[in-house]
């Protein structure tokens, strides 16, 4: 399975709110959307992409939650529900959210994860959160391998440890926050880097994802943020521009920390 670089995503998307910006994402060209459990929206999620027409073009991802209850029994139950939800057949991308690691459940929900996939319920079962540790574990006690690991990534968090670690392992790195909740949209170093280009801060920092090898999930519920998210293979970053966002690296967090979901 092929994975777009650049998808969108619909956390804390309203409900009332997911079905209009899911028909927009995907008239505007986008083939992943990347959903959750946790999120409350994958009814309309599900209602959107049928109505579209277009489901085979469309790779929609969800995610188990595993709280209060993160057990191999939980994630089928769930998978069920996340299911009906969304109504179009087989999901294209299944994750663990958190692993969890202090209930020592995160190999038990794999195994399931497997299970989805060998039934054919999933097309391809990945990870959210994970630590190279853990990830080692995932790795040689089942001997699946995550297609990808979903992880807060931007400028400010870039992740370089882990993405060797992916890259070892063929394991995607695909970034959440990848814009840092929009608080990279006031970083002076970037303002004058998309002034060079004539393009917006947000095009700069998604083409800095893509060029370091990574994907990832913007969100937005507006029609022309969507658009110009999207908009981001016309120009291309140069080792300066490369070299001054790598220097904003400061190991800020804009979201929860793996260590805070336990």
């Amino acid at each position: 399975m092929e994975l777009p670089s650049i998808g969108f995503g619909l956390y804390k998307v309203p409900a009332d709110q997911t079905f209009d910006v899911v028909t927009s994402g995907i008239e505007a060209g986008y083939q992943l959307i990347d959903g959750g459990a946790f999120y409350g929206n994958e009814r309309e999620l599900g209602e959107a992409v049928r109505e579209s027409g277009r489901r085979d073009e469309l790779l929609v991802a969800s995610k188990f939650w595993g709280d209060p209850v993160q057990t191999y029994d939980q994630v089928l139950a769930d998978f069920d529900q996340t299911e009906r939800d969304l109504g179009i057949g087989p999901v294209d991308f299944y994750l663990i959210h958190w692993p969890r690691p202090t209930r020592n459940q995160f190999v038990d929900v794999w195994r399931a994860f497997i299970r989805l996939q060998e039934e054919g319920r999933v097309r391809s079962i990945g990870v959210a959160n994970f630590g190279a540790a853990e990830l080692g574990r995932l790795m040689d006690e089942t001997g699946v391998t995550p297609a990808l690991n979903q992880v807060e990534s931007h400028p400010w968090l870039p992740q370089h440890e882990l993405r060797a670690f992916h890259a070892e392992h063929d394991i995607v790195t695909q970034a959440w926050s990848p814009l840092g909740r929009g608080r990279l949209l006031d970083e002076p170093t970037l303002i004058s880097i998309a002034d060079r280009h004539a393009v917006s801060v947000a095009q700069v920092v998604l083409r800095w994802h893509i060029q370091i090898g990574g994907a990832a999930v913007p969100k937005s519920v507006h029609i022309q943020r969507l658009r110009e998210n999207r908009d981001v293979d016309r120009f291309h970053l140069d080792e300066e521009d490369m070299a001054r966002i790598g220097a904003l690296e400061s190991g800020v967090r804009t979201g929860s920390s793996p260590a805070d979901k336990q």
